[in-house]
């Protein structure tokens, strides 16, 4: 069986690019995400373009019992997972944080950060009984620095990272790697999202350069999860060429 690569947050962006470069590399596919349209599009398209096997799993990383239900679930020779790339993620709402919303806080909370544990807490076991594995988490600048603004959304992404570099020590006696992927502007639905469908704000951020693409984030993650064995790329932050850092850019 060819290897397996999971990945949460598919239907978009940089998870469904990344179960994408996957696939053309020949691994076999396992994709999650809330919207199931778009995982069964993705699935189908996969499959007949690629000829590799896929499997679409509907739910949301939010929702803990859903997460055991879907993964365990999965049949035992898929559950010999090689690559989890812990994708799903969002940042909700652009406000000083004495004027956020607490739903915004909360779905950022339970999606980027309890999302990407419940996830984790189903698939490392299966990678430390094979003694073999890798974890990607896409973490983010704002894992890194902090902006206006942004103040809950960078302390769910510093989380990540914390969580990536705690996960590194825990599960290095089993020959588990784990890489921290840190983007800064992608441009992908994420801003559509942060500013609740507001197309002004939305074009407002990515206006004057050239952003990321979810296809340069992907091939990233590839390219990490098929270096030699011996080696693991910890942490690596990727930018625009007009991006400095959270709140530098040269736009023309």
């Amino acid at each position: 069986m060819n290897k397996i690569v999971l990945v949460t947050g598919a239907t978009s962006g940089i998870g469904k690019a990344t179960a994408e470069k996957f696939a053309q590399k020949g691994f076999n596919v396992i994709i999650t995400g809330r919207r199931k349209d778009r995982l069964d599009n993705l699935e189908k398209e996969l499959k007949e373009k690629y000829k590799i096997e896929v499997k679409s799993l509907n739910f949301d990383v939010r929702n803990n019992e859903e997460v055991e239900k879907n993964l365990n679930s999965l049949p035992k020779e898929w559950q010999n997972v090689d690559v989890l790339v812990n994708n799903a993620g969002l940042a909700a709402g652009k406000d000083l944080i004495q004027e956020a919303l607490l739903s915004d806080w909360e779905q950022m909370i339970d999606t980027d950060v309890k999302g990407l544990l419940y996830v984790s807490r189903v698939v490392l076991p299966w990678m430390i009984k094979r003694k073999t594995g890798h974890v990607v988490n896409l973490c983010s600048i704002a894992g890194k620095e902090v902006y206006q603004g942004g103040s809950v959304y960078c302390a769910v992404k510093h989380a990540v990272d914390a969580i990536s570099k705690g996960m590194r020590v825990d599960c290095l006696p089993y020959n588990i790697k784990v890489t921290n992927i840190c983007p800064g502007a992608v441009e992908t639905e994420f801003s559509m999202v942060r500013f609740k469908g507001d197309k002004q704000k939305n074009d407002a951020t990515y206006k004057g350069f050239i952003p990321l693409k979810g296809e340069d984030i992907a091939d990233t993650i590839v390219y990490c999860a098929t270096l030699p064995s011996h080696v693991c790329i910890n942490d690596l932050v990727i930018m625009p060429t007009a991006q400095a850092n959270s709140g530098s850019f040269f736009r023309q």
